[in-house]
C-alpha cells in the first residue's frame, strides 16, 4: 500500500510538518537506489513538496533516475546538517518514485521550481516515514508511519 504525499499530511499532520521542515532546513539529501545487480546506490538529491506531493528531480539519464526507471524502490534521508545535534530529528522516507512524462504538470513544477532543462521528474508514493529523536536527554524516540496505519511511536531508554 502506498500513499501520496498529501494523504500522509492529512493522515499526521504534525508529523507530516516536522519532516518537511527538516527537509526544508537544507538543499542537498541522500536518496538510495537500487543499482541492476540490486545492490544500494547512494546519491545527493534535492526535493520539493508542492501541490500535495514529494517531488524527485534529476539530470537527464543520471544513475539515480536509470536505477528509479528500472525498480522505482527508493528511500530517502534528510540531511543531518553539522555536528551532532540534528534539530528536529532523523527522518527518513521510503516508497515508490512514479516517473511523470505529463507535459502539463512537468511545466508547473518547471514554473515553480526552474530547474535545469532536460531533466526527470518522479512523484513519490510512500510507504514509509519514520522519525528518530531523543525526547528529555532520557528517550530515543522513533516514529512510524505506514499508509492505512496508525502512527506507532517507540520510547527507548
Amino acid at each position: 500500500m502506498t500513499a501520496n504525499w498529501a494523504a500522509f499530511a492529512t493522515a499526521e499532520p504534525d508529523l507530516a510538518g516536522t519532516v518537511e521542515k527538516r527537509f526544508g532546513a537544507y538543499t542537498h539529501h541522500v536518496l538510495a537506489t537500487l543499482r541492476k545487480d540490486g545492490s544500494p546506490r547512494t546519491s545527493g538529491l534535492e526535493v520539493r513538496f508542492l501541490g500535495g506531493e514529494l517531488w524527485l528531480g534529476m539530470m537527464p539519464d543520471s544513475l539515480k533516475a536509470l536505477d528509479l526507471r528500472r525498480d522505482p524502490r527508493f528511500a530517502l534521508q534528510a540531511n543531518p546538517g553539522e555536528g551532532t545535534g540534528m534539530g528536529g530529528g532523523d527522518v527518513r522516507i521510503s516508497g515508490r518514485a512514479i516517473e511523470v512524462d505529463d507535459v502539463e504538470t512537468k511545466a508547473g513544477y518547471v514554473e515553480e521550481v526552474e530547474p535545469p532543462e532536460p531533466f526527470h521528474l518522479f512523484r513519490a508514493e510512500l510507504t514509509e516515514v519514520v522519525r528518530t529523536y531523543v525526547e528529555d536527554d532520557t528517550y530515543l524516540v522513533v516514529q512510524v508511519w505506514k499508509p492505512g496505519e496508525p502512527l506507532r511511536t517507540i520510547k527507548r531508554t
